[in-house]
């Protein structure tokens, strides 16, 4: 069973939670307490790097993001910004009225 490595980076103040492995509603729950513990500090989450993104985390993940913290998304695929946006969490980006080559393919 694969699961997810938070690894956490701090720069200026702004805490990184880079994201590793896999990302299903299970590790998601793991990784909205790592959320909680950070209180009210700036983050981002880096999903740049996960091998699988489950559609279930999105559901986790949403659910009070940006409560407690100042939370910035990073490196979503178009499907996973369009989740968020579907829950009512801003991914920062533009939706855009296409769909790219990767994810017709996918």
């Amino acid at each position: 069973m694969s699961g997810l490595q938070i690894h956490q980076e701090e720069l200026a103040g702004r805490i990184t939670l880079r994201l590793e492995g896999t990302l299903d509603w299970r590790t998601a729950a793991q990784l909205r307490h790592s959320l909680e513990a950070l209180g009210s500090r700036e983050v981002v989450l880096d999903f740049a790097h996960l091998r699988e993104f489950k559609d279930t985390a999105v559901v986790v993940l949403t659910k009070d993001l940006g409560a407690h913290n100042k939370v910035e998304l990073r490196g979503l695929a178009g499907h996973h910004e369009r989740m968020f946006r579907y829950f009512g969490v801003s991914t920062g980006s533009e939706p855009r009225a296409y769909y790219t080559p990767e994810e017709i393919l996918a």
